[in-house]
């Protein structure tokens, strides 16, 4: 097919504004992410070694590995998260029933005593291992090392929270999160992916992925505000589901994590709002739907990614506009819950803003 030279100097100039953008301010996120990202897992790893010392079942998993630290997740420009792996989840059944949407428990096996777990302490009296319990002895061990740490003038431990939460400098705020790894496993609420009449992920991309399994977190659940005690009291018991490596590994090839990075850059630039209503997960979720729409490499090549990223942003808008944004690999989990209504429509308004210029100004990588 013959295409006129018009929208091939317009596609070539689209590109070219696009390569710069990277090369430019995507490159200068990841240089400041990567500057504080080692910082701050110098601060931490000093605090955790403190840990394992005081509590050698808190084993410190922040290592550095090929130049990039396992576990850290970047929640904005200041706000990071640190998952500590703990060990021997072994003697628990994962229970994951749906009763609280994007959680599961653990319960003690059949037959199994309470002496056998290396978490002894932290049972219930129904059996389950409580994700509170084990935050709340961890909360206490790490504002213990704060005080001891070298670094007791800069580390400030966050009050009004169970989470484990530390203001370093004045500057970041790091949340430590303990977390089994499930390999192996799938959950049930999961089992709907991949939609079998979707060309995308490829099977053997899929097996990978189950095989690798997913992360059970100990945090707190915007999903059950508002119930009452009893749920409440179910969910403090509860960990979280995460998919973080699941995410990652599917947005490997062509150029979907230098789109997932563009995006970031984006929202860091325009779209970081009072309220925080749109965060860089909530772009990789929908990256991640945008992936389902345009299942072929060809369709993420360098000449698409602005067609991707309009699609992304549309979706967006919509998604605000309902006031829901369903996880990926978990639809009836609403990221938006707890969100005020007037955070959603003021970023819905400004998505809006930035993805009209996108659309009608053929130089707008040139400003944004």
């Amino acid at each position: 097919m013959l295409v006129p030279p018009d929208m091939m100097a317009a596609q070539t100039r689209i590109i070219y504004q696009m390569n710069r953008f990277c090369a430019e301010r995507v490159q200068a996120r990841i240089f400041k992410t990567a500057t504080a990202i080692r910082e701050i897992c110098k601060i931490v790893q000093d605090i955790l070694k403190e840990v394992e010392l005081q509590e050698p079942r808190f084993i410190s998993s922040l290592v550095e590995c090929n130049g990039r630290f396992e576990g850290v997740e970047v929640i904005s420009p200041n706000e990071f998260e640190i998952v500590l792996y703990l060990n021997q989840m072994g003697v628990f059944n994962f229970v994951d029933d749906g009763t609280l949407p994007g959680c599961a428990v653990l319960k003690l096996s059949d037959g199994r005593k309470r002496s056998m777990s290396l978490w002894v302490e932290f049972i219930t009296a129904s059996g389950y291992l409580s994700s509170r319990k084990i935050r709340a002895r961890f909360q206490t061990l790490v504002a213990q090392a704060c005080d001891k740490s070298i670094y007791r003038d800069m580390v400030k431990m966050i009050g009004d929270t169970t989470e484990v939460k530390l203001r370093i400098r004045e500057r970041f705020v790091v949340q430590i999160t303990p977390a089994f790894k499930c390999s192996g496993i799938w959950p049930r609420s999961a089992a709907h992916w991949p939609m079998p009449h979707i060309p995308w992920p490829h099977p053997n991309i899929v097996a990978e992925v189950k095989t690798e399994g997913f992360d059970l977190l100990s945090k707190e659940s915007i999903v059950m505000q508002n119930k009452n005690n009893n749920a409440a009291s179910m969910e403090g018991d509860a960990w979280v589901l995460s998919f973080f490596e699941a995410e990652n590994r599917l947005l490997q090839g062509s150029c979907r994590r230098r789109c997932l990075s563009i995006l970031k850059t984006l929202r860091d630039r325009h779209l970081d709002l009072p309220g925080n209503p749109i965060s860089a997960y909530h772009l990789k979720n929908l990256l991640l739907y945008e992936c389902e729409k345009h299942p072929r490499d060809f369709e993420w090549d360098e000449s698409c990614i602005a067609d991707r990223l309009n699609g992304i942003f549309l979706q967006l808008i919509s998604c605000l506009q309902y006031r829901r944004c369903p996880h990926y690999f978990l639809p009836s989990l609403d990221m938006f819950k707890g969100k005020s209504p007037s955070a959603l429509e003021q970023a819905a308004k400004q998505v809006w803003r930035l993805t009209r210029e996108m659309l009608t100004n053929a130089n707008a990588f040139e400003k944004l």
